[in-house]
């Protein structure tokens, strides 16, 4: 996708990518405003959506307005279907309501208020009917928005002590740093951080590891993302999360014993799985292979790698290129659960 989609969240992609599915079946040869529309309302747990029903439209509604304003055009031959002017311009002002929040990224809520404030098209007019407008869209948004940031952080305040007292103790909350102002600004990166952004929004896949030379700014690029976590400045499905730092060596310390490495870490696994708000950060990754493997007992990443793939961690990885190479991409099933950046 061009770099002009390039801060759009992994969800707001998928808007576009259905708006074109909507585009090719009415036969339609564009991508205008009402096939964005159709996208947003598909798109059932991005935040537009839930601004939507929460303003009590059905899609279904939606798409019956849409269908017989616009009909079904003649069966083409294929080919590049392209934005419209209009639809352009929603974008344009998609990119500009993120900018005016404040927000780093561009997400489904954006688009939605880009679709109202373009005023003209197909959809405008479709919403207008049904009873939203852009006031109402904009309160809406904002109450899920601040809702979903406070619901989260509430729980793990209170939750803190009695959920993960295992990762507390082994661990270190940068986005609880960040919130008391511990960590440095980071200045330039945001094309990683965005690309960061964007793997950890996925539903696949969705775990980062940042490659490269010591030195180059890898755990900057994390502790710019706990600042805007803290900040509300994230996607929606990030809003609320905890990104814990795990120390390795912490982790091994003290850990004579057969089993009692894996215990623990086990426990930290357990503590994450049921806060469900957390996520990880282990720098230099590759020490997760052969951590805590004495007398036989299995390594952190035979224990991490099921709740990996059950999707029930979510990790940020750092690592050198060499030892990338060297420990993660010799262990397949590790490898296909991480996105280098």
């Amino acid at each position: 996708m061009t770099s002009r989609f390039e801060k759009f969240s992994e969800r707001a992609r998928r808007v576009l990518s259905l708006a074109q599915e909507e585009a090719q079946r009415f036969n339609h040869t564009y991508i205008s405003t009402e096939h964005v529309l159709l996208g947003l309302v598909r798109e059932t747990d991005g935040v537009a959506s839930r601004v939507l029903a929460n303003l009590g439209v059905e899609p279904n509604k939606i798409r019956s307005a849409v269908e017989f304003i616009i009909g079904r055009g003649e069966r083409t031959s294929g080919g590049e279907i392209g934005l419209t002017p209009r639809a352009k311009k929603v974008i344009e002002l998609a990119v500009d309501e993120a900018r005016r929040l404040n927000h780093h990224y561009i997400g489904t809520e954006h688009l939605l208020i880009g679709l109202l404030r373009e005023g003209e098209g197909v959809a405008a007019g479709v919403l207008e009917s049904l009873g939203v407008n852009l006031d109402k869209t904009r309160a809406e948004t904002s109450r899920i928005l601040t809702q979903s940031l406070q619901q989260p952080q509430t729980g793990s305040t209170s939750k803190t002590g009695s959920r993960t007292p295992t990762l507390d103790q082994l661990g270190v909350d940068l986005t609880k740093a960040a919130q008391s102002g511990k960590l440095d600004p980071t200045v330039g990166r945001e094309k990683e951080i965005q690309r960061v952004i964007q793997i950890l929004s996925r539903r696949t896949k969705n775990n980062p590891v940042l490659v490269g030379e010591p030195g180059v700014g890898k755990t900057a690029i994390v502790e710019a993302l706990a600042q805007r976590i803290s900040k509300n400045e994230v996607p929606s499905m990030l809003q609320g999360k905890r990104l814990v730092t795990l120390d390795m060596g912490a982790l091994v310390a003290g850990t004579k014993y057969r089993g009692e490495f894996e215990e623990r870490l086990k426990k930290v696994v357990e503590e994450i799985r049921a806060a469900g708000n957390c996520v990880l950060f282990i720098d230099e990754m590759h020490t997760m292979v052969g951590a805590g493997a004495a007398e036989g007992a299995v390594d952190a990443a035979n224990i991490l790698k099921p709740s990996l793939a059950r999707g029930e961690l979510q990790t940020i990885g750092a690592t050198t290129l060499d030892d990338y190479r060297k420990y993660v991409e010799r262990d397949p099933a590790l490898e296909r659960r991480f996105q280098p950046v």
